[in-house]
């Protein structure tokens, strides 16, 4: 791994060689004497750190840190002065600089742990400058987030299907989103001012279920004092969303394949035909080729369901995806909530990235929320994570045939440097084509290459 390149400025020959001496190890350091051959070497080549001397010969520290911080890449500036005051840390402070070091007390030791905190917090910085550049970016399909490959084929695939009039089941665990990609289908399809109706058919009984499908006459049963619409005569011209459809009874799906085949049905208690404009969408959380192997669901219904086919994985399965999501959670409860939530710290973040989320994103969300009630400032820490992401109580096992994804204890940076990859490779090396998957500039896409070191890709 590379060094961190410094450049230590002081007019004092001993002074910047005892620093260089001390500091090489550690980091590619070159030195100047004064403002001017500081400015030559900063216009010239990036540096991560600036370190300079507060009195130099001609212009002085802080006017070196306010011309640096106006470059494209500025370092992380540190002030070190022999006249230490309050007033020189405030003015340094307002000039840019990132701390504010006393010469007369200055041990080696703590300068390099004040350069680490400094460079951390850089990079924490441009970390949240990115992820709210990505979500500005907009990443994924009306609310739906996600930069991953896995998704960015999910919403490639609604985009083809949702013009259609073709029958579309959705699966995947429990909260993963499954009613979020019917309403997406929804809504970019020409049925979008008509209703969208939704049933979770594991709530109600089949003999519920039933009519509240289909509807039923006035006496068709007990407690059936009058006439009912069911919900796919509401549905009329629009879309019908059967959630958890696994679970529906052998009757409703001899129903269900009727409707299917010929857009017709009949209330409960009723011999009239109904005839229904209307789309289905049903999800699942459930193996429903193990159902039909096990005699529970009907093989010809299932054909019929999955005319088109669309899986959502879950969260575990790409973690690329957890900071965009977190991310645009702490911006909507900050938001709900009036408070001045705007980051989350690297320990915070990196527990997020550990977990192994059996909830999903809904559990995520519910995560994300609890820490910024709690959250005291403007940084969501460790400590305001609810204690089972803390704890990583019960952790599930990641499956073998995903161990090429996205390890757990990833980072922001390594979450973005896996997406660039797999985006150079599912465009098999087309650097503008990746840059579009991604969905950042060419140049912004070059400069990735460099950072992460993969111009060789």
């Amino acid at each position: 791994m590379e060094k961190p390149t410094l450049l230590i400025v002081d007019d004092e020959k001993p002074t910047r060689e005892g620093l260089r001496a001390a500091l090489e190890e550690r980091y590619d350091v070159y030195v100047a004497e004064d403002a001017r051959a500081a400015m030559e070497l900063l216009e010239r080549d990036h540096f991560d750190v600036l370190l300079t001397d507060l009195r130099l010969p001609g212009e002085d520290g802080l006017g070196l840190i306010a011309r640096a911080k106006s470059l494209p890449r500025p370092p992380v500036c540190l002030l070190m002065t022999a006249y230490g005051s309050e007033d020189v840390a405030v003015a340094a402070m307002k000039r840019g600089a990132d701390d504010y070091i006393a010469k007369g007390r200055l041990q080696i030791d703590e300068l390099e742990l004040r350069i680490a905190r400094a460079l951390r917090q850089q990079r924490l910085e441009s970390e949240n400058q990115n992820l709210r550049q990505q979500l500005d970016q907009k990443y994924g399909l009306e609310n739906i987030i996600g930069a991953s490959p896995a998704m960015q084929e999910v919403f490639e695939t609604v985009r083809q299907v949702a013009p259609t009039r073709a029958t579309v089941l959705i699966h995947g665990e429990s909260g993963t989103g499954k009613e979020l990609i019917a309403k997406a289908i929804h809504q970019l399809s020409p049925r979008a001012r008509n209703p969208m109706v939704t049933v979770h058919c594991a709530a109600l009984a089949p003999t519920l279920l039933e009519s509240e499908l289909f509807g039923h006459e006035k006496g068709a049963f007990t407690g059936a004092h009058e006439r009912r619409i069911g919900r796919f005569e509401q549905a009329q011209g629009g879309t019908l969303f059967l959630d958890e459809i696994g679970e529906i009874d052998a009757t409703l799906q001899i129903k269900l394949l009727r409707f299917l085949g010929e857009r017709t049905f009949e209330r409960v208690g009723s011999n009239k035909t109904i005839t229904a404009d209307v789309r289905l969408l049903a999800a699942t959380n459930k193996n429903l080729a193990e159902l039909v192997a096990a005699g529970k669901f009907r093989e010809d219904l299932f054909f019929r369901l999955r005319v088109v086919e669309i899986y959502l994985p879950p969260l575990r399965e790409r973690r690329g995806d957890i900071p965009l999501l977190a991310m645009a959670f702490l911006r909507e409860f900050a938001r709900e909530n009036n408070k001045p939530v705007r980051e989350f710290s690297p320990e915070a973040m990196e527990a997020l990235m550990e977990h192994n989320w059996p909830g999903n994103v809904r559990e995520l969300r519910t995560a994300v929320e609890h820490a910024v009630v709690l959250c005291r400032g403007e940084k969501i820490l460790l400590r305001d994570l609810p204690a089972s992401v803390r704890k990583q109580e019960n952790p599930l096992p990641l499956p073998r045939e995903k161990a090429a994804g996205p390890l757990p204890a990833m980072t922001i940076r390594d979450a973005e440097k896996q997406l660039i990859i797999r985006a150079l490779e599912e465009s098999n090396g087309n650097r503008a084509e990746a840059a579009r998957r991604v969905g950042i500039s060419r140049r912004t896409f070059y400069r990735k290459l460099k950072e992460y070191q993969l111009e060789h890709l």
